[in-house]
């Protein structure tokens, strides 16, 4: 009794597809791919400057961002 079997989601589907129609369900599958689609399109754009920001400015210093160059005084002296 707590899972549904392939009768039950047929009898869901066509109920739906009698509600909202063929073309109405169409539309909105093609709109949620278009919505994924973006989605990834964006986050793909996003790390590629990123990216090549910090490569750019690892091979120009030739050390990691966030190192300091010192000297170090002996305050015994």
């Amino acid at each position: 009794m707590g899972s549904f079997s392939i009768w039950h989601w047929l009898i869901v589907l066509v109920i739906v597809m009698l509600v909202f129609g063929t073309k109405k369900l169409r539309n909105i599958g093609t709109d949620l791919g278009g919505a994924v689609k973006g989605f990834k399109d964006g986050m793909k754009t996003s790390d590629e400057p990123q990216k090549a920001n910090d490569q750019i400015q690892q091979s120009a210093a030739g050390t990691p961002e966030k190192t300091v160059d010192v000297q170090a005084k002996d305050v015994n002296k």
